[in-house]
């Protein structure tokens, strides 16, 4: 039996209706999330973790001794700026590798490994917390049969930056398979992020290398001063975690 016209408005209201609410409340969920009720906050699904600048999470106390001398030769102290191992580059490597960056645990790491071309980058197995490992214990076996005995750490500085120099030209073969020049490069690479990267992440101590550069930093607005061309920007630096002047120098 057809349904009658007054079956068929009800049933159709009905529809309408749930149609409605549903719509409803969509809209009034997605407004919620776009007013300022809603608790969101910048990165709270990922928010960085301000580091603690004492003690080594990753690094053995012999390969923090070598870490600090390789970054203090990549970046000596002068008349700019404080060296690498006070800019905190050696705490930066440190956290780095304990952290997610360190294992590797947001690449893919399934294989198959085969050689890359250069523009590829790393292609191995390995993780950076490995490399690093590794890399640091083939070097010291290195220096200390080659240099009597002596560690990385031991050696002068025009020796240390002799043999960072043959290693970033690939004239140094370490022992167990290690490639000093990838080796050598890794390091920089990681020392060069803990000096100009955010204080946040546990380098760029005091934001010096900012202040060398007169780099703003993670100030919210500048604008009035992106026009002014060789112009040195006349306020101090700002880290995502405020200025150290706000807090009593305790960052």
């Amino acid at each position: 039996m057809p349904d009658s016209p007054s079956v068929r408005i009800s049933r159709r209201t009905l529809l309408s209706s749930v149609g409605i609410a549903i719509v409803a409340t969509a809209t009034s969920a997605s407004a919620r999330s776009l007013s300022g009720a809603l608790p969101w906050q910048a990165f709270s699904a990922n928010p960085p973790d301000p580091v603690k600048s004492v003690g080594w999470t990753y690094f053995r106390p012999e390969e923090a001794r070598a870490i600090e001398a390789i970054v203090d030769r990549l970046i000596p102290a002068d008349d700019l700026s404080v060296g690498g191992k006070d800019a905190g580059c050696a705490i930066y490597i440190d956290r780095q590798l304990a952290g997610d960056f360190g294992d590797s645990a947001r690449l893919y790491m399934k294989g198959p490994f085969k050689p890359g071309t250069p523009t590829q980058g790393y292609q191995k197995d390995e993780t950076p917390a490995m490399r690093y490992r590794a890399g640091l214990a083939a070097l010291d076996a290195w220096v200390k049969q080659n240099r009597g005995g002596k560690s990385f750490a031991e050696l002068s500085p025009e020796d240390q930056d002799a043999l960072l120099k043959d290693m970033e030209a690939g004239k140094v073969e370490l022992p167990n398979g290690v490639d000093a020049k990838a080796f050598f490069t890794l390091v920089l690479g990681n020392t060069m992020e803990g000096f100009f990267a955010d204080p946040i992440y546990g380098g760029n101590r005091d934001m010096v290398s900012w202040r060398m550069l007169g780099f703003p930093g993670a100030r919210y607005d500048y604008r009035d001063h992106v026009s002014k061309h060789n112009q040195p920007y006349p306020l101090p630096p700002v880290s995502i975690a405020g200025a150290p002047e706000w807090m009593g120098k305790k960052g």
